[in-house]
């Protein structure tokens, strides 16, 4: 698959296997990552690559709660007011019960933070798909980026005292027939394009 494929056919994947992703693909995806431009090549993200069921489960839970706490209203982004529903009817698990998720903090007070985290998660979820893996991307520890119970489990982990959570994805092997992501593309309906 040349790059202009993994780009074009690269999908979200929102059900997967529980099998562990094989060390040498996840070592990959990761590389993709480290590998994401940076503003003035500073490369300050850090990630954290969390595979194990009960840390994730934990964090599911913290986020459930978190979530659950909040309110919506008119003007509440269409999925995070989801993210908050979900959660005040419990159950919610925002990472799909993939076997990966991937957490790309950086520091708080760096300019640049949003975009590297996310131009890495890019390239790790292009990576993925070429590696024939699922990927998607998942916002909701962004939204709860100050979320003291969240900060406080992550830090144990080894999240910085300064560092937020500006980006993170899933991955693992899809859950269909043959194991492989749905690469059908879908027709672009906005991103309009001017040339001058």
């Amino acid at each position: 698959m040349d790059i202009c494929e993994a780009i074009i056919t690269r999908r979200s994947t929102r059900k997967y296997k529980p099998d562990a992703v094989a060390p040498e693909k996840l070592q990959k995806v990761i590389e993709a990552g480290r590998y994401a431009p940076s503003g003035g090549n500073n490369q300050t993200n850090h990630f954290l690559v969390i595979q194990k069921e009960e840390i994730l489960n934990k964090i599911t839970s913290l986020a459930e709660t978190a979530f659950a706490k909040m309110e919506t209203d008119e003007n509440t982004y269409p999925s995070l007011r989801n993210s908050i529903l979900a959660s005040k009817k419990g159950g919610y698990v925002f990472s799909y019960r993939a076997p990966v998720l991937i957490i790309v903090a950086n520091r708080k007070d760096y300019g640049n933070n949003i975009a590297d985290s996310v131009a890495a998660v890019e390239n790790m979820m292009i990576a993925a798909n070429a590696l024939d893996l699922g990927s998607c991307y998942i916002n909701q520890l962004y939204w709860l980026n100050e979320e003291p119970s969240l900060l406080s489990y992550l830090r144990e982990f080894g999240l910085k005292e300064n560092e937020r959570v500006y980006a993170s994805m899933v991955l693992g092997y899809a859950a269909t027939e043959d194991g492989l992501p749905n690469r059908k593309p879908l027709e672009r309906k906005g991103n309009e394009v001017i040339f001058v």
